[in-house]
C-alpha cells in the first residue's frame, strides 16, 4: 500500500489529518465562545469583531499566511517572545500549519455555529433560569445539546477547509517534505514534476475520499443527534 501513494504522499497525507484534526480541536471552544457573543450579545464595535473573524474569507489565503509570519515569525516580536519564554516555534513548523489552518477555517466554524444559536428560541432558555438553573447550567443542559448539530456541521466544515487549505500555509511554514508539505502542497508540488501527474492523481482520489468521509459522517451524527434532541 506504501508503494501506491509512496512515502512522500502517506507523509503529506498523515500530516494534512494531524493538523486538520488539531485545528479543529484546538479553534472549536473559542468558535463556539464568539459564536454565542455574535448571537446573543450587543456590543459597541461587534460589526468590526464580525469582520475580523470573517476577514480570512475575503482576504487571499497568501496575504492571511504572510501576515502570520509577520507576526509569528522567529524575528517577529510575537514569535520571539514565544520562543524564548516557551519555547515555541510556529513558522516553518507543522504547528504553525495547524494555526495557519485553522484562522482559515475558523469563519466558517463560526457561522455555522452562529446559525445554530440563532436558531434557539431565547424564551426555553429563560424558562430554564426563571427555575433558578445557572446560567453556565442552563447552556450546558438546553441551549448545547440543541446546537450540538450545528457545532458538529462547523466543526466538520473546519475540518474539510483545513484538509484543503494551500495558500496560508505554504506562504508560513513553506512546504517541507516530511515536515510541514501538507496534501495541497504535495500535489501542487508533484504537479510541478514532469511524469509525476499519476502520483498527484492518488493524492487527489485520497482528499476527495477523506472531505466526503467526513461530511458522511458528520450526516450521520447530525441526524442521531437531532433525533435524540427531538425525543427529549
Amino acid at each position: 500500500m506504501s508503494g501506491w501513494l509512496g512515502e512522500e504522499g502517506w507523509a503529506a497525507v498523515l500530516l494534512s489529518l494531524k493538523v486538520s484534526v488539531w485545528a479543529t480541536v484546538l479553534s472549536l471552544p473559542v468558535g463556539i465562545a464568539v459564536a454565542w457573543l455574535l448571537a446573543r450579545k450587543e456590543f459597541a464595535g461587534k460589526q468590526i469583531v464580525n469582520g475580523i473573524v470573517h476577514l480570512p474569507l475575503i482576504l487571499p489565503p497568501v496575504v492571511t499566511g504572510y501576515l502570520l509570519l509577520l507576526v509569528l515569525g522567529r524575528r517577529a516580536p510575537v514569535g520571539a517572545f514565544l520562543e524564548q519564554t516557551f519555547g515555541l516555534v510556529l513558522a516553518f513548523r507543522w504547528t504553525g500549519a495547524a494555526l495557519a489552518a485553522a484562522v482559515m477555517a475558523f469563519p466558517l466554524m463560526v457561522r455555522a455555529i452562529r446559525l445554530a444559536f440563532e436558531a434557539v428560541d431565547p424564551g426555553l432558555e429563560d424558562a430554564a433560569a426563571t427555575l433558578g438553573a445557572p446560567r453556565w447550567r442552563v447552556f450546558m443542559t438546553v441551549t448545547l445539546p440543541l446546537i450540538l448539530p450545528g457545532i458538529l456541521t462547523g466543526a466538520v466544515l473546519a475540518f474539510a477547509k483545513a484538509m484543503g487549505e494551500f495558500g496560508a500555509t505554504i506562504t508560513f511554514v513553506s512546504a517541507i517534505p516530511g515536515r510541514t508539505q501538507t496534501l495541497p502542497s504535495a500535489i501542487y508540488g508533484f504537479l510541478q514534476v514532469p511524469g509525476a501527474e499519476t502520483q498527484a492523481l492518488r493524492l487527489v482520489i485520497v482528499s476527495v475520499a477523506v472531505a466526503m468521509g467526513a461530511l458522511v459522517v458528520s450526516e450521520v451524527l447530525a441526524r442521531r443527534v437531532s433525533k435524540r434532541v427531538a425525543g427529549q
